[in-house]
């Protein structure tokens, strides 16, 4: 069964396989009227379409699989479930030891179930919900106690945890609900149907006759979903709200037929040429009234009768309807040719065939598709391509201008176990790698610097995850951390101030000398003290640095976000701490004007993450019970730790271990090491391919021609040192302190900076050495550069350049300038002569442009005599003639 339902000017689709009463609105809901009042008090405003449609089977007891893109909402099943829970308690009085499973992907949305129970169940008896997440300790399991309760929300590998020592929870399982089926059918296949053969083989068991239901609700169609049917399910309801779900449900055949573009009317003409030996119902769809046209036109001259339908054609959609219902009747195959835009006033729901003329957008194949919904199959078949099954073809023409909304639609064909031709994977693999691109301001992902891998950036086609996946020099190089800072690699000491989650930290590096900072700390402190110090900022800035009081400290800040201009005066900005890394809204009126000797030290705050260790049962998110037992284990206390990677300002670490100083005895103990703490709760797990992965995350960056030059270090190295002296089952004494970690039984680690804005002692010709500029400790900036016939264009990216100076001469071009603290300079020696006099430098907010004019007009094939690792061509700009010869980077 199909239905229509009409919402305003839109049409709601759904797939059923039963016929099923829609209950739209909430007072004729098949619910408790206690239930009904606490939904409304909660400003319910459902039931939503799909809602209408599941909620009835769901509250008789039928087994029900829902796909819905609103298949992650818990709402589609908890209404009915707790209704049906309470009418079977009231029903029979021997109840007890009854239960029902709520299965999540995760400790997070078992959360959210949990809460909604709670929220809920005051609309009927108490069911005594329970959450139940257990770590890898089988004392916790142990320690479980269900009596009483009805409800139980958990995870698949907490729920087998939970049967190791319970076994006889499955026997009094009556409703089992697998909340977003295909997430848990994805992560935990095995598990999934572990549980399920348990209960099927309890309920053959069970005496009497209990109530059984299994409920799966998502937004996906996933192949585990037949097994599930056939193997585990009474003859289930299923209600498909989602186009293209059904359609791979219904068994529609999907084929890519790849041709170019210039023959893609020839390879229509033989695909309805096969299509002519049966009688089918062939829609072709473009996106075009020329396309409709001219497709129309090669029909007719091929001697194949059709119709046609776009905004400007005379006939209306009613008149063609009959038309292409004629033609069938009438023994002649019936085709018709159609803008997108026409097929929802046609309506036409009956077409065996459908032809992409046009490559589709996923909203326009969702359409083309519903063409042929009474031909979806509604027999639960063994394969997606069951030919026996098979009643409507989907055909797309794919030529080298199709690759638009290719990755969309290539997930759908997958799961649809459609044939995938070479170059279609080959060109969204492209488009995937643009997409990447286009993410180069995005931050890098958190995912993949905690844990080496992004599982949602894994899924890219689905664009689930935001976040850029490649190093951008650019953004995560614009700061970085003192060489002076980390004196000894093997060793820093590490203060975390802002704990992100349990092993991701912003905090100081505190050195083992005179600390900087907390001198600069004691002289804010004491400059603030005085009241006639304290002026306020009368107008806020983005990006420069203030002061902001809290109580008697005072830290620096900079304003990273501000309101509109016509607001007023007084008004939240967004600030970060620059010394501990957190961010903060504060009043406007709070920021003080910071002289400029507290600013000259650059910020302190460094990101921090602990090295090979991840959450159990592959969580993409750390329990909050994990990271508030580290928050108030580290926080504020010194660490020693061994750096294992930097990028930016970000360390990777490993060990890092909590220490207590004893200055009489002139010794540091080690108190616990946190990977080891993490790993004592059970709800962490070893990860030993992460730093393998930042390795090779750092080894894609732009500098890979540098790379023979870069020593890095060895797997050995990165577990050596303190990794031993830090059990946190052993309290153990070092001997030596922070300032003597360096002996000779540990080798000297080389330090790990990937990129060469870190070798900072670098120059590139003897000029530059004996250079006066050059005697103090400098850094390269990255640069990009362009050209035309006339000037060359280099963009030198420096962020709020300060005391900046640009030498030019005939053959050579000196840059230098202050950057948070750090001296920056490029000394440039041209591949061509240029015009010393009509050269200019202008300074920006993030980058200083400096203009070099040719003496001699025409292209450069290279910009610099010798070979520079920083400097590179800007793409974006760069406009090559087609006679233009070869040209090197740099």
């Amino acid at each position: 069964f199909q239905s229509f339902q009409n919402v305003g000017e839109e049409k709601n689709f759904v797939f059923l396989n039963k016929k099923i009463e829609p209950s739209s609105v909430l007072e004729t809901a098949p619910l408790l009227s206690g239930l009904k009042k606490e939904l409304a008090r909660n400003k319910f405003s459902g039931p939503t379409f799909t809602e209408s449609y599941c909620w009835p089977p769901v509250a008789q007891g039928c087994d029900v699989i829902v796909i819905s893109h609103q298949g992650n909402d818990p709402l589609l099943y908890i209404p009915p479930v707790l209704s049906l829970l309470q009418i079977e308690s009231d029903q029979a009085s021997a109840n007890m030891g009854r239960v029902s499973f709520i299965l999540c992907s995760g400790w997070k949305k078992t959360q959210l179930v949990f809460d909604l129970l709670k929220t809920y169940e005051k609309g009927c008896r108490h069911l005594h919900p329970m959450l139940i997440i257990l770590g890898q300790n089988k004392e916790a399991a142990n320690q479980v106690e269900i009596q009483g309760c009805e409800v139980v929300v958990t995870t698949p590998h907490n729920l087998l945890r939970l049967l190791e020592h319970n076994t006889w929870l499955l026997c009094g399982l009556c409703h089992l609900v697998l909340d977003e089926l295909e997430v848990l059918f994805s992560d935990t296949t095995e598990q999934v149907f572990t549980i399920l053969d348990c209960y099927k083989k309890a309920t053959a068991q069970a005496q009497g006759n209990p109530p059984r239901q299994i409920i799966a609700v998502g937004t996906q169609w996933n192949k585990h979903i037949t097994p599930l049917i056939k193997e585990f399910m009474n003859d289930p309801c299923i209600v498909i709200t989602v186009i293209e779900e059904a359609a791979i449900f219904g068994n529609v055949q999907q084929v890519v037929q790849p041709c170019m573009n210039s023959s893609k009317t020839a390879e229509l003409l033989k695909l309805l040429d096969f299509t002519q030996k049966n009688l089918q119902k062939v829609l072709i769809c473009t996106d075009s009234v020329i396309e409709v046209e001219m497709i129309h036109k090669a029909l007719k001259s091929n001697s194949i009768v059709s119709l046609k339908k776009h905004k400007e054609s005379k006939c209306n959609a009613k008149c063609v309807l009959e038309r292409w219902r004629k033609m069938h009747s009438s023994g002649t195959p019936a085709v018709l040719v159609s803008a997108d835009d026409c097929l929802q006033p046609l309506g036409i729901t009956d077409a065996t065939c459908v032809i992409h003329f046009s490559f589709p957008s996923p909203g326009a194949f969702r359409q083309r598709l519903q063409c042929m919904a009474d031909n979806f199959c509604t027999v639960i078949k063994d394969s997606a391509v069951d030919q026996e099954h098979t009643k409507a073809k989907s055909v797309i023409l794919l030529t080298e201008n199709s690759f638009h909304h290719a990755p969309e639609i290539l997930h759908c064909l997958k799961r649809a176990e459609a044939e995938i031709p070479e170059e279609l994977n080959d060109s969204i693999a492209r488009v995937v790698e643009s997409e990447e691109n286009e993410t180069s301001s995005r931050p890098l992902c958190a995912s993949l610097k905690t844990f080496g891998i992004c599982r949602q950036g894994n899924v890219r086609l689905l664009a689930a995850c935001p976040d850029r996946h490649q190093i951008n020099l650019s953004v995560d190089m614009a700061q970085n951390i003192a060489d002076e800072m980390i004196e000894t690699p093997e060793r820093v000491t590490i203060l975390p101030l802002h704990i992100v989650h349990a092993t991701n930290y912003f905090g100081r590096i505190v050195k083992k000398q005179k600390d900087q900072y907390t001198v600069l700390a004691k002289e804010m402190n004491d400059y603030f003290k005085v009241p006639g110090h304290r002026i306020s900022v009368n107008t806020v800035e983005k990006s420069v640095f203030y002061g902001l009081r809290e109580g008697t400290i005072c830290h620096r800040v900079q304003v990273v976000e501000t309101p509109a201009k016509d607001e007023e005066n007084v008004c939240e900005v967004t600030v970060k701490y620059i010394d501990d890394g957190r961010t903060s809204q504060v009043n406007s009126n709070q920021l003080l004007h910071l002289p400029a000797k507290f600013q000259s030290l650059p910020p302190q705050a460094v990101e921090i993450i602990v090295c090979r260790v991840k959450p159990i049962d592959n969580e993409v998110e750390w329990n909050p019970k994990v990271t508030d037992h580290i928050n108030n284990k580290i926080k504020g206390r010194l660490h020693h730790a061994k750096v294992v990677h930097t990028l930016g300002k970000t360390l990777w670490v490993d060990p890092m271990v909590g220490v207590t100083n004893l200055p009489a005895m002139k010794i540091w103990i080690n108190e616990y090491n946190i990977r080891s703490e993490i790993l004592s709760t059970g709800l962490g797990t070893d990860n030993p391919e992460h730093i393998a992965e930042i390795q090779k995350l750092c080894r894609q960056m732009p500098v890979l021609d540098h790379a023979e030059s870069l020593e890095h270090f060895t797997k050995e190295d990165t577990v050596a040192g303190l990794e031993e002296a830090s059990n946190p089952q052993d309290t153990s004494v070092q001997e030596n302190s922070p300032e003597s970690c360096n002996t000779s039984a540990t080798p000297p680690i080389k330090k790990m900076f990937l990129d060469a804005f870190f070798l900072d002692n670098i120059v590139h010709t003897e000029e530059a050495e004996d250079s006066t500029v050059h005697q103090q400790k400098s850094c390269h900036p990255p640069i990009k550069w362009f050209q035309d016939n006339v000037t060359v264009t280099l963009k030198v990216q420096i962020l709020r350049a300060a005391d900046s100076k640009c030498e030019f001469s005939e053959e050579k071009v000196v840059f230098s300038a202050y950057s948070e603290g750090r001296l920056y300079v490029a000394d440039l020696e041209l591949y061509q002569s240029i015009i010393a006099k009509k050269s200019t430098c202008v300074i920006k907010d993030t980058e200083a442009v400096i203009l070099l004019v040719k003496e001699k007009k025409g292209a450069w094939c290279k910009l610099l005599k010798n070979k520079n690792v920083h400097v590179s061509l800007d793409f974006e700009h760069w406009e090559e003639s087609e006679d233009e010869r070869p040209f090197t980077v740099g």
